[in-house]
């Protein structure tokens, strides 16, 4: 049984990420802003190895309580980086406010909460920081996601750079750019758009990659898209 962590546990990919690890026998500690949402997940797996915090991964406070959960319960397996949010602006209509508060979500908060929990990650764990094909180099972008897209961006960077400073402690670090999937954050940001894949689907896809892709892999930025840029 491994233990994981996954961030932006209570809906979408990260829940169905969540009941994925469970099923297949792991122990997984969920952490999301919505207690009842959180509550769902519990009810949903009825699993005993299922631990949840409600916290904002951007506050001091949040980190706090995260990383008193996390030192109370001895070394951790695994870290995924899900929590995320999206905004639909053009460019030259965002404001300041806007770029830094997508910025915190994306980046800043798995920054910080890297830092704060790898003294708790064993040799031989796994980091994998939740991207988007937005994110990745060469794809096609859409109108409207510039201050996502560049987050997400950066994101993929930091994977690579931890790479190279955690390799020596055994630390495995990637980055997966997902493309579209059928989540209510895409939906509230692309009211009307049908993605071509199922949060079940990434969700299944993301916690197998958590438990064994590190074996295989490690500092790379992956596209996972069955389109470009989708």
């Amino acid at each position: 049984m491994k233990t994981i962590i996954v961030t932006g546990a209570s809906k979408g990919i990260g829940f169905q990420t969540c009941l994925q690890l469970l099923n297949s026998g792991n122990r997984v500690i969920a952490i999301a802003r919505s207690k009842d949402k959180l509550t769902r997940l519990q009810e949903n797996s009825k699993s005993n190895d299922l631990e949840t915090l409600s916290a904002d991964i951007t506050t001091q406070k949040g980190l706090k309580e995260i990383t008193k959960l996390i030192s109370s319960n001895g070394d951790i397996d695994g870290l995924i980086n899900n929590a995320g949010m999206v905004l639909n602006k053009r460019f030259m209509e965002t404001t300041d406010q806007e770029w830094s508060t997508v910025f915190d979500v994306n980046l800043f908060a798995p920054v910080r909460i890297i830092k704060n929990l790898k003294p708790y990650l064993k040799r031989g764990s796994h980091i994998v920081n939740i991207g988007s094909m937005g994110g990745f180099q060469g794809s096609d972008k859409f109108p409207g996601l510039a201050a996502y897209s560049t987050a997400k961006g950066a994101l993929a960077i930091l994977s690579e750079s931890l790479n190279a400073e955690f390799s020596k402690d055994a630390i495995a670090v990637n980055c997966l750019c997902l493309g579209a999937v059928q989540t209510q954050m895409l939906e509230k940001a692309f009211p009307g758009y049908e993605a071509p894949v199922q949060p079940s689907e990434m969700g299944k896809f993301i916690a197998d990659f958590t438990l064994t892709g590190h074996q295989f892999m490690n500092g790379k930025v992956l596209p996972i898209s069955l389109n470009n840029p989708e």
